[in-house]
């Protein structure tokens, strides 16, 4: 990327490392891991691939709200269709003033909020706390229609599972839905 600052970057040398080379953030830092017997060239060429992996890597992993919207929609087209547009929303975003729940929607202004904390998680997991959002589209409470209509989701009780096992390791009581 033209303009773009380099990070801080921290070598550390191995003399047990042979060949490999990898990286890591590590904070505001970037910290790359060579082997000692590489030269001063070698160093800098690795440095510079290894900030190109990091940069790709991190590139893929960000999502956005288009990304979530989009996310939401094939969703609801796969289990939530013969609902139509009671099921649509009028945003889905990526808020970071959730910390308590991780997710929430506004049925009468059809807003879906996710927590920032879900972004990291996998994919089947952030599909669950979706379509636990949009089911709040069609039933606002949590009754039984409800947990029929996040059923349909074949991971759900795995990914409920996923979100206690997060919570119990933050050292946190389980989190609202």
């Amino acid at each position: 990327m033209a303009g773009a600052r380099k990070p801080v970057v921290e070598v550390r040398r191995s003399q047990r490392r042979r060949r490999t080379v990898s990286a890591y953030r590590d904070g505001e830092r970037v910290v790359v891991l060579i082997p000692d017997q590489f030269s001063r060239a070698e160093e800098s060429e690795w440095v510079d691939r290894m900030l190109a992996r990091l940069a790709a890597r991190e590139g893929r992993l960000a999502r956005s709200d288009a990304e979530l919207f989009a996310r939401a929609t094939r969703l609801l087209t796969t289990y939530l269709a013969e609902y139509g547009s009671q099921a649509v929303p009028a945003s889905v975003r990526w808020v970071t003033n959730q910390n308590g729940r991780w997710g929430s929607c506004t049925p009468a202004d059809r807003t879906i909020r996710i927590s920032h904390r879900v972004q990291d998680m996998p994919d089947w997991v952030i599909d669950y706390v979706l379509l636990h959002e949009l089911a709040h589209l069609i039933v606002p409470s949590h009754n039984a229609e409800f947990w029929a209509l996040v059923a349909r989701y074949p991971k759900s009780e795995r990914a409920r599972g996923y979100l206690e096992g997060v919570a119990a390791a933050a050292a946190v009581p389980a989190l609202a839905e």
